[in-house]
């Protein structure tokens, strides 16, 4: 590739030099079609495959076989049911990314990139996809660089590389210099020759890291763990009814047809639906908070989030230069040398450093009185090869002399060294570095044309307002808040103890050449790293998910993109590039960093749903089957029918999703799927719902000598009522009156537990048995109800739940 480039270069400078300039039409045509488009965008599938990605789902297998099954034995009522679910959590999926990927191309429409290009001996203006190697193109104020180009022509450019590099100051760009794509023109005029476009640019290998980032969420982790713990506990049941159904001689068929039912009601086919409703729902709040969730997944993994990688500029400060500190010399005051850089700046010309010296006189009272004695006679803005700027000012009065500002060994070199030593500056210079601030010196001539050194200037990119606040909060939370940034050490190091980080960071170098177990401790332990590259921070988030850590990684930049993409969630803050955007999970679209905190409270309350809802599902699961399956051996008795499980799933399953809207309270710590509590506490509340099922099938055996048909009615209200009764058992950790439960929940298990027992009342589709055993049902269940809560609170004391502390 090095050598297609180099041979590109000889080849249009040859061209050059014997006065053809540019590629022709033809030519353009042709490279196009060799080196292909220059759009970095990422690869995206066709609708209908993400559709069917969503289909299939985390747990597919036994879903799908499950309802082949059905269609195979001709139990409709079951493949219905089942196909319904699938097709519901496909829907929910598919929606809620299609809408993040329309959110994100909206985005990416920000920034259409043109430009300039030589054709056939005209300039013309094409899109940057139709940019190829071997292009002379015109680059300008405010341009952005649609390639990697060699400078062939003009004085000098002014790139601000911040978006690539991190490095918030503007790079010096001559003749032969290589600048790169996605960088911003900030001063000066030049031609160049494109040498690469599209995954050949810096840009270009950095998506390819983005592409390489790939990692599978906790969320996706935790409902395959479901999943599976559900199914192996329906297997384990149905080969034992199995072998009791060979002993007793019993049809195979039933027991097949049966045994199918079990493996439907054991296979969680809502789950994902219902959490994904759950986490569309608080994608949607979050959006309001100035969030735009990309990734459904990344809410969970915001919860569990306990490190923060931040980058610094643009991020953490504003990716502005102020003017910090005035240092003046000799007889003169702060005053006279903020006045003399004043002159020597241009507010017209968006110089970043003349903009933060103007933008500083205008917090002064008065000042524009006392420049308002002056003229600019001539004006000379900065040249790379003086580095100064000069300017010839008059005063009312008439009296004429020059200003300067510029850098300092060069404004040293311009005085009179009796006045100001070297070392004094040198001094002075170093002391601002050790700050992190850049100093400039600034200059004017008396009257007979003499130079003196009037002070030094430092100027630096200071946090946002609200970093350390933000900080603050966050580490409250739990969540440890690390700085990577490509600057120097001693910028960073007065970053952060300006907002509140330990300033002990160390450089990207101590880790690299380690063996990988002493880099993870080495970066674990550190608090924040400077002079990094983005393989640097891409390699930080790599040890640190080694370390089990959930990374969090806010940025900004086209060299934050890789990071972003690899951590668990990925943050783009507002102003970002689009190749932040693409690759983040989340992107920001309010200023600063306390939306956040927001996104950290909201995630968490999300999980506490999707938590609360999972509790419920396994023990509703293991007491159904578990029930069932001692019912046949025992009692050799089928407690309800296939058509009322049916009936279980839909009126117990499809309205519980509005879960999503319910009151939870958020942890002070991060959030993890601690599946041994989970469990634990699941099979307690199926055990329990196991006993109070027997209970009840006593009593309408011995007590009210009910039929068979009636009896498996009265059993399956009591299901159903006892099923959604176990929901506001599982959603809190304490009493359930401890949080009252959000009208919608409350109104649909009110709503759908009112069909079931008119159902069982009036006989629709079941056995009636009237409204006197239907209400012995709702008085046996809420008993049930607050007899299982009472256990809980002290099955989650003896759990050691109890001690962590939350907030409403």
């Amino acid at each position: 590739m090095e050598e297609a480039k180099n041979a590109t270069i000889s080849e249009i400078l040859e061209k050059l030099s014997s006065g053809e300039k540019g590629l022709s039409a033809s030519e353009a045509e042709e490279r196009l079609q060799q080196y292909g488009p220059n759009e970095i965008t990422e690869k995206k599938t066709s609708s209908i495959v993400k559709f069917l990605s969503y289909f299939w789902g985390p747990i597919p297998w036994m879903i799908e076989i499950a309802a082949i099954l059905s269609a195979i034995l001709h139990r409709w009522e079951d493949f219905s049911i089942i196909f319904s679910l699938l097709m519901l959590n496909a829907m929910v999926g598919f929606w809620q990314e299609h809408k993040a990927d329309n959110a994100i191309e909206l985005l990416k429409q920000k920034l259409a990139v043109k430009a300039r290009v030589l054709r056939d001996n005209k300039w013309l203006e094409v899109t940057a996809r139709e940019i190829v190697p071997g292009d002379v193109i015109r680059l300008r104020l405010g341009d952005i660089l649609p390639a990697d180009v060699k400078l062939i022509s003009g004085d000098y450019l002014l790139v601000d590389e911040s978006a690539l590099t991190g490095e918030s100051l503007p790079v010096e760009k001559h003749v032969l210099d290589i600048a790169y794509s996605g960088s911003v023109i900030r001063q000066g005029e030049m031609d160049a020759l494109v040498v690469a476009t599209g995954m050949g640019t810096y840009f270009g290998k950095t998506a390819k890291l983005v592409e390489e980032a790939k990692t599978q969420s906790h969320f996706q982790k935790a409902v395959i763990k479901i999943g599976d713990y559900l199914i192996a506990f329906a297997l384990v049941l149905v080969v034992l009814i199995f072998f009791v159904v060979l002993y007793r001689h019993e049809s195979l068929l039933d027991f097949s047809q049966f045994a199918l039912v079990l493996i439907v009601a054991a296979i969680p086919a809502a789950l994902p639906a219902v959490l994904s409703v759950t986490m569309a729902v608080g994608a949607i709040s979050l959006a309001k908070e100035g969030a735009i969730v990309t990734k459904l997944a990344a809410i969970e993994e915001m919860a569990g989030m306990d490190i923060l990688c931040s980058d610094k500029t643009g991020t953490i400060t504003k990716n502005e230069l102020v003017l910090s500190e005035i240092k003046p010399f000799q007889d003169f005051s702060e005053k006279d040398v903020l006045l003399f850089a004043t002159l020597a700046s241009r507010e017209e010309n968006q110089d970043p450093i003349d903009n933060a010296i103007v933008t500083k006189t205008k917090t002064i009272q008065d000042f524009d009185g006392i420049t308002g004695s002056y003229k600019v006679i001539a004006f000379k803005p900065f040249d790379p090869v003086s580095k100064m700027t000069e300017a010839t000012i008059e005063h009312t009065n008439g009296n004429r002399f020059k200003v300067t500002k510029g850098a300092p060994q060069v404004i040293l070199s311009l005085i009179n060294r009796k006045d100001t030593s070297s070392a004094q500056v040198d001094e002075d210079v170093n002391n601002f570095a050790s700050k992190g601030y850049r100093a400039l010196g600034v200059a004017r001539t008396d009257d007979k044309g003499s130079w003196h050194f009037a002070g030094l200037i430092a100027l630096y990119d200071p946090p946002r307002e609200d970093s350390k606040e933000t900080i603050k909060k966050a580490q409250s939370m739990g969540v440890n808040v690390k700085m990577v940034t490509g600057d120097h050490l001693a910028i960073a190091k007065e970053i952060s103890k300006q907002v509140n980080l330990n300033p002990e960071i160390a450089l990207a170098t101590s880790f690299l050449d380690m063996p990988d177990r002493k880099a993870q401790d080495v970066v674990e332990t550190a608090n924040g790293f400077a002079q990094v590259f983005p393989e640097h921070k891409y390699h930080i988030v790599e040890l640190l998910q080694r370390k089990d850590h959930i990374v969090g990684m806010t940025g900004d930049g086209v060299n934050d993109a890789p990071a972003l993409k690899k951590a668990d969630a990925g943050i783009a803050i507002a102003g970002a590039t689009d190749a932040a955007k693409s690759a983040a999970d989340i992107v920001l679209t309010k200023p600063g960093l306390s939306v956040i905190i927001d996104a950290i409270k909201e995630s968490r309350k999300i999980f506490q749903r999707m938590n609360n809802y999972s509790i419920y599902r396994i023990a509703e699961t293991i007491r159904i089957l578990l029930f069932i399956t001692l019912s046949i051996i025992v009692f050799q008795f089928y407690p309800v029918t296939a058509l009322m499980i049916v009936l279980l799933a839909l009126l117990n399953d499809a309205p519980i999703m509005t879960i999503a809207y319910d009151n939870v309270i958020y942890s002070d710590t991060p959030e993890k799927w601690d599946m041994r509590t989970l469990l634990s506490m699941a099979t307690i509340l199926g055990i329990i719902g196991v006993t109070t099922s027997f209970g009840i099938l006593y009593i309408g055996l011995h007590v009210f000598h009910l039929n068979h048909e009636v009896l498996q009615s009265f059993i399956y209200l009591k299901l159903s009522v006892a099923g959604h009764l176990t929901m506001f058992v599982a959603r809190t950790k304490g009493p359930f009156w401890s949080v009252k439960p959000a009208a919608p929940l409350f109104i649909a298990v009110i709503a759908t537990q009112l069909i079931a027992t008119i159902i069982t009342v009036y006989g629709i589709l079941l056995p009636a048995m009237g409204w006197n055993l239907a209400l012995f049902v709702w008085g046996y269940a809420l008993a049930a109800f607050i007899i299982t809560d009472l256990i809980k609170v002290r099955a989650y004391e003896l759990l050691n739940h109890t001690g962590i502390r939350f907030h409403r």
